[in-house]
């Protein structure tokens, strides 16, 4: 049972997180896609009209990869997770259907206009039609996050016959742990596009080619990108208090923090010792800060660790590490931002800046990879929280062989859609836009 399990556990992760490699690019570039269209309709400028192809044309493998390894996630959900579908499937099922039937129909079916309606509708329709698939894939993100929210926070349920079920949609619909939620994911996808935007820019203008095309496509992300990685780093500080009275074991995971004290300091450098239940190294004590971030109180008590039952407790230094991860990345693409701020008007004086760029086109996602990190393994040992043991949600059934098998079948398969999205847009990126017009 416990390798069942394990391998189960193992499966889920590598498919979302595969999965979640594509999704968050394109919700951003469905935003400036539809951006330098309306750019084009209201201009009549033809270079805006290639941008809206060349970018189109990425986002349109990007989702199709993203489309294909999102469907094994709802069957996970039937065959290894069989106990958490029987559970609290009244309200999670209820969710992914909203998604399924109001969302991402809606998103898919003006994707297909989109394509095959150039020379069939005016430009004003066309362009109506991209801001309906940039609306479809955000609406479609609120719904899987509030679906996530509730494993995070559930709300709006009665228990009866051993089943959670929904009571209250109102309060399904306005948690605030989910709401939380989305404004940080969201906000980190519209932050990985347009740096990935952005880096993509910075290889063409770093090689002299397509100069006004590639400087006007960095300079519409720029904007998107900064506001983005401004407003996560004061949206995550809200979210970090929602964390600390929601869930206080992943609050003191995140900062390895064992014992309660009031007030809380922080240590800036901390290697956690997880095994001994400690911290192997302590430095750089700051006082109070802690109980700051946490409560906006500097008196405030912060509970450790210690205080948790062990079979309580969230993996630690998974929770701690990723979340280093992240936020030093988050500060990271703040100085990045900055700096291509200050020079947006001379980016090919600047090949230290545009090196830069191009480097970082992965750290978004490790960066977005991280904070999935921090969100569910933060949250275990709970598969919702406080109510259900990820343990006792598991497929009675379903035998490690099995297991092994879907699981190796799965991985060649993505394995295989992986090579072939990234590799298209890699041979998309370096070719760069068609000359001709359309």
């Amino acid at each position: 049972m416990e390798e069942a399990l394990l391998l189960s556990r193992l499966q889920f992760a590598a498919a979302t997180m595969f999965h979640f490699l594509f999704v968050p690019v394109t919700l951003g570039l469905s935003l400036l896609v539809a951006i330098y269209e309306t750019k084009y309709v209201r201009t009549g400028d033809e270079t805006w009209l290639r941008m809206t192809k060349f970018w189109g044309k990425i986002f349109l493998i990007l989702f199709a990869v993203g489309v294909v390894t999102g469907i094994t996630l709802e069957f996970q959900f039937g065959t290894n997770w069989s106990r958490y579908s029987a559970y609290v499937g009244d309200i999670f099922g209820s969710l992914l259907a909203i998604e399924a039937t109001a969302a991402f129909f809606l998103e898919s079916t003006f994707i297909g206009v989109w394509v095959f309606g150039w020379k069939k509708l005016s430009k004003k329709a066309h362009m109506m039609v991209m801001w309906l698939v940039f609306l479809g894939s955000n609406l479609s993100a609120i719904w899987i996050i509030l679906a996530n929210g509730f494993m995070q926070n559930p709300v709006g349920y009665v228990m009866r016959n051993g089943r959670a079920e929904l009571a209250d949609f109102g309060a399904v619909l306005t948690n605030s742990f989910a709401w939380q939620q989305f404004f940080h994911t969201i906000a980190g996808a519209y932050m990985l596009s347009a740096m990935f935007v952005m880096g993509i820019s910075a290889y063409h203008l770093l090689r002299k080619q397509h100069i006004d095309f590639f400087t006007r496509s960095f300079k519409m992300a720029l904007p998107l990108g900064l506001i983005a990685a401004l407003f996560l780093a004061g949206q995550g500080h809200i979210h970090g208090n929602e964390v600390a009275h929601k869930q206080p074991a992943k609050l003191a995971a995140m900062e390895s923090h064992w014992e309660t004290s009031k007030p809380a300091a922080m240590h800036l450098l901390v290697i956690p010792d997880e095994e001994n239940e400690r911290n192997l190294v302590e430095a750089i004590r700051i006082p109070s800060l802690l109980s700051l971030l946490a409560f906006n109180d500097p008196s405030a008590e912060v509970k450790g660790l210690l205080d948790y039952p062990k079979e309580d407790r969230p993996p630690v230094a998974i929770t701690f590490y990723s979340f280093r991860i992240m936020v030093g990345l988050g500060g990271l693409f703040i100085l990045l931002m900055g700096a291509a701020w200050l020079y947006r008007n001379r980016l090919t004086e600047k090949p230290w800046l545009l090196r830069s760029l191009i480097w970082a086109i992965p750290l978004p996602f490790i960066a977005i990879q991280a904070g999935w990190v921090v969100a569910e393994v933060g949250r275990q040992p709970w598969i919702v929280y406080g109510m259900m043991r990820t343990a006792d949600a598991h497929s009675p059934a379903v035998v490690p062989g099995q297991i092994w098998f879907s699981m190796i079948v799965m991985c060649a398969l993505y394995a295989v859609l992986g090579l072939a999205g990234f590799g298209l847009t890699a041979h998309y990126a370096r070719k760069g836009p068609e000359n001709h017009k359309s």
